[in-house]
């Protein structure tokens, strides 16, 4: 008898059912042995080191530090421009140059026949003064200062007394302006030309002949010059008193960065006469003093350079002038104030200003005693800047 074969079904049916129940198996083995691990050992993630990147600086670091430093160019050719001698001709006077290009041609280029710092460092006449090269932030000569002088209780001593305060400031700014078209090159900056200490008559209780302003008429000069963006100019006329000791009074201000100082010899008396009864005097020394000085002040408070006014007419109020030594940080003006009529000004200036160069030069404008007989009227800036050298501080009082 034949044996018999079994269907597809009734062979494969078993193999399935083993084939479940191990999966079974497996299933149920794992899940204890998560239990378990659960239970026992916590779960550790490891995170994976990422791949490193290129070092990047800080922006501090990345960006390039600029630092300002004097264009001492432009600090030459102005001081030849103003020495008005021939000398800031030279600079336009050109060569040309034959330069080879990369095509093999050649083209013409013209150049300046000496360079401005040259020229100014080792020419043989009298202006410009010298070659000291100022700090940076140093006014002069990059603007011209043009001031108003004057005492706020007085209203003979100058247009700062004499005209109300919104009228005095419409003032001094026409006349920015009209130095500004008079000479478009140089930008003007406005001033209070006060006069702090203020020289006496009479001796006083301390017998000295000179009045020391009180700190709220400082203050006034000092908040009208912020109000019109310009400078204060702290004037001294200190009779019998001791002229640095009268300086150093006023360091509460002088420490400001826009208050300068100005040295008026024609009050300084040194043999103990009454002031106005001769014409007072100072030394090359006495300024040089008071230069260091205002030295110590600019480098303890991080000050801009600092400029001394020193007035002058006559031979005898400033000696050894040429001994008289501007800084980096102390420029020095050296100002023609005598009155009269246009030709007699500038007689003086030329007597006491040009032969004997310290720094920069300054002229003073009176708007009443200008105008004394014989005179013809005040003189203009287009007038004024035919001077050699070209005053770069105005005075009107």
């Amino acid at each position: 008898m034949p044996m018999s074969v079994p269907s597809p079904k009734e062979k494969t049916t078993p193999w399935i059912i083993v084939s479940i129940i191990a999966i079974f198996l497996l299933v149920l083995v794992g899940v204890v042995f998560a239990k378990q691990a659960s239970e026992s050992t916590p779960y550790v993630y490891i995170k994976a080191n990422p791949l490193p990147l290129p070092e990047v600086q800080s922006v501090e670091e990345a960006t390039p530090v600029v630092v300002e430093t004097l264009d001492r160019f432009d600090y030459a050719s102005r001081m030849l421009r103003l020495a008005n001698n021939g000398l800031y001709r030279l600079l336009s006077t050109t060569t040309r140059e034959s330069v080879a290009t990369s095509t093999g041609s050649t083209t013409m280029i013209v150049v300046p026949s000496v360079a401005a710092e040259t020229l100014y460092s080792t020419h043989n006449s009298t202006w410009p003064a010298e070659t000291t090269y100022p700090e940076l932030g140093a006014i002069l000569p990059f603007k011209r200062i043009i001031a108003y002088y004057g005492n706020f209780y007085s209203t003979q001593m100058g247009a700062l007394g004499e005209y109300e305060k919104e009228d005095m400031k419409r003032r001094l700014l026409t006349e920015v302006a009209n130095w500004e078209k008079a000479d478009p090159s140089t930008p003007v900056i406005p001033a209070i030309d006060y006069i702090a200490v203020v020289a006496q008559a009479e001796a006083g209780r301390d017998g000295l002949y000179r009045a020391q302003m009180p700190d709220s008429e400082i203050q006034k000069a000092v908040d009208i010059a912020n109000e019109l963006e310009g400078i204060v100019l702290l004037e001294v006329q200190v009779g019998l008193s001791d002229l640095q000791r009268e300086i150093e009074a006023l360091e509460t201000w002088l420490k400001l960065p826009n208050v300068h100082l100005a040295i008026d010899p024609e009050f300084r008396m040194k043999n103990g006469q009454k002031p106005g009864t001769v014409i007072g005097t100072v030394d090359a020394v006495d300024v040089n003093v008071a230069i260091a000085y205002l030295d110590s002040l600019v480098a303890k408070h991080s000050l801009p350079p600092k400029i001394v006014i020193v007035h002058r007419f006559t031979q005898n109020m400033v000696t050894n002038a040429t001994l008289i030594k501007p800084t980096p940080t102390v420029q020095v003006v050296m100002v023609m104030d005598g009155w009269g009529p246009g030709a007699n000004k500038f007689g003086t200036y030329n007597l006491v200003i040009t032969p004997q160069p310290v720094q920069f030069a300054g002229f003073k404008v009176f708007y009443k005693n200008d105008l004394k007989t014989p005179s013809t009227g005040l003189l203009t800036p287009e007038e004024i800047l035919t001077l050699s050298p070209k005053p770069i501080f105005i005075q009107y009082q």
